[in-house]
C-alpha cells in the first residue's frame, strides 16, 4: 500500500510541477489514481513561490513587484502548464465555430490574440490581487493555501464532466474515484485554514463558484473537459480565491 501511495505522489508531481521526484518503477498508478496528491503538488510550486515573495518584499521593491514575483515562480515551477491551458481554452472558446474546431485550435501550439489577451489579464488581475493584501504573512498563507485547494477541487470538476476527445490529458485522467475526490478537496481546504476560518470557506466557495463556470462553459462549448480547460479552470479558480481574500482584507485601492 505504501509503495502504491509513493507511486501516485510521485506522479501527481510529474504532472503538476518540475521537481526531479524520481521515476514511477513498478507499479504505475492510472492518472486519476494520483488526484489525492494534487494538492500537495500544489503546495509544491507554492513554497518557492512564496519565498521569492518574501525576498522581493524584504528588499524594498514593494507589494506589486513581490507579487509579480510570486505569479513568475509558481508559473516556472508548475512548467506554466495551467497557464498554457488557459491560452489554449480561450483561443479554442473563441476562435472556434465548431466543437471539433474548438478542439483543433487548442491542441495547436500556436497562440493566437485571445490567448495573449488572456493570459495578460489573468496575470495582471492576479497581481494586483496579491498586491492589495501587502501583509506578507497573509500572502504566504493565502497563496499555498490557494495552490493547495485550487488544484484539490479539479478532481471533483473531472467526475462531472465527461472527456471532449476520446484521446489526451482529459482522457487519461478521468478514472477519478470519489473518495480521492473528496479527499483531495479536504486537503486543499486544510491548506486554506491558515488564513482564517471565515475567509478559508469563502475563498474556497469562489474556486469552486469559478470551477462550476468554467466547467457549464466547457459543456456548451466542446460537451466537456481537456487537459486545457483543467488547466484553465485551476488558474482561474485560483484566482478567484485571491479576489475573494483581498476583498476582504486587502488595503482599499
Amino acid at each position: 500500500m505504501l509503495s502504491r501511495r509513493l507511486a501516485e505522489f510521485k506522479l501527481a508531481f510529474l504532472l503538476f510541477t518540475r521537481f526531479p521526484v524520481g521515476r514511477v518503477a513498478d507499479f504505475v498508478p492510472a492518472m486519476g489514481a494520483s488526484s489525492w496528491a494534487w494538492p500537495l503538488a500544489g503546495l509544491a510550486v507554492s513554497v518557492p513561490a512564496s519565498l521569492a515573495y518574501l525576498l522581493l518584499y524584504a528588499a524594498g521593491l514593494g507589494a506589486q513587484v513581490a507579487a509579480l514575483g510570486l505569479v513568475a515562480v509558481l508559473a516556472l515551477c508548475s512548467g506554466a502548464m495551467h497557464e498554457d491551458g488557459l491560452a489554449d481554452m480561450a483561443d479554442g472558446f473563441g476562435g472556434g465555430h465548431s466543437k471539433q474546431r474548438k478542439l483543433d485550435i487548442m491542441r495547436d501550439s500556436r497562440i493566437g490574440s485571445y490567448g495573449v489577451l488572456a493570459l495578460i489579464f489573468a496575470v495582471a488581475i492576479h497581481v494586483s490581487l496579491i498586491a492589495r493584501l501587502e501583509d506578507p504573512a497573509l500572502v504566504i498563507s493565502a497563496a499555498i493555501g490557494l495552490s493547495m485547494a485550487s488544484r484539490g477541487c479539479l478532481p471533483l470538476w473531472l467526475r462531472w464532466m465527461p472527456p471532449a476527445r476520446t484521446d489526451g490529458l482529459g482522457r487519461t485522467v478521468k478514472s477519478v474515484s470519489l473518495g480521492n475526490a473528496f479527499v483531495a478537496a479536504a486537503i486543499g481546504f486544510a491548506g486554506l485554514a491558515s488564513a482564517g476560518l471565515l475567509p478559508a470557506i469563502l475563498a474556497l466557495c469562489a474556486v469552486l463558484a469559478c470551477g462550476a463556470g468554467v466547467s457549464v462553459l466547457a459543456l456548451k462549448q466542446i460537451g466537456g473537459q481537456t487537459g486545457d480547460v483543467m488547466g484553465a479552470l485551476q488558474k482561474l479558480s485560483e484566482i478567484a480565491g485571491w479576489a475573494v481574500l483581498a476583498a476582504l482584507t486587502g488595503v482599499p485601492l
